[in-house]
């Protein structure tokens, strides 16, 4: 997918933070970008800012990766508009942080359900239009999904699992044509569990760095496949 121009992306979580960055780099590029979020009023004010970024166009969808008919329906949406769906970018995680002992079951569900069967529906729902196009599907996960660490049980399960299913989505997809990536950052400037990012963040992977991976990734020639990118800040503030 080395020209990028005219392609669709869908983007879940993509009214800002990291999905929003990845959205800018693409339009950008010329693409035509669907962004999902759980409020349309959000969903369809970022879209307008991200198409007056040109030279591509965007459309603000609402939709919670929790529920698989309403990912089924942005996929549709999507199609209806665009015509097709070339990349899947599953963006869309929360964060709950606590010890086992503090930890809800509330809270607990709510982040495997987010951070993990929420990509397995948006990666089921967009499947066969992936097939058709020969896409790319791009899962955001974490350095949490290799590091664990106190108070992020729930965190580290959800992104433990969404790295090992994205390796093994690599492995069942290859062979029509997607190609799959996890993209694993570390620390990002974004407004992940309420943080308001601010002038203490420049040290942090900005947004849009993690969208100028995703075109570099996306440009890459069809032979290739980072199958798994580890990123991180190249100077954290010392401890």
């Amino acid at each position: 997918m080395e020209k990028l121009n005219g392609k669709t992306a869908l983007i879940t979580g993509g009214t800002k933070g990291i999905g929003y960055g990845i959205a800018e780099a693409l339009v950008a590029q010329g693409m035509q970008v669907a962004i999902t979020g759980r409020d349309a009023a959000s969903s369809r004010e970022a879209a307008e800012k991200l198409t007056k970024t040109g030279p591509g166009k965007a459309i603000g969808l609402e939709a919670d990766v929790r529920d698989y008919q309403a990912q089924q329906l942005v996929v549709k949406e999507t199609l209806d508009s665009f015509g097709s769906i070339d990349v899947l970018i599953a963006n869309a995680g929360i964060g709950h942080f606590g010890s086992i002992e503090d930890l809800s079951p509330e809270k607990w569900n709510e982040t495997i359900d987010v951070n993990l069967t929420g990509v397995f529906y948006s990666v089921k729902a967009s499947l066969d239009a992936l097939k058709d196009s020969k896409g790319y599907i791009i899962t955001i996960a974490s350095l949490a999904g290799t590091n664990f660490f106190p108070k992020g049980s729930a965190y580290n399960a959800s992104k433990f699992g969404l790295v090992g299913f994205t390796q093994a989505v690599m492995l069942d997809v290859r062979n029509y044509g997607i190609k799959t990536t996890t993209i694993m950052p570390g620390s990002v400037a974004t407004y992940f569990n309420d943080h308001v990012p601010g002038e203490e963040d420049a040290w942090k992977i900005q947004p849009e760095d993690i969208g100028q991976m995703t075109v570099d990734l996306l440009k890459m020639h069809p032979r290739t496949l980072p199958s798994k990118v580890e990123v991180r800040p190249s100077m954290p503030p010392s401890k």
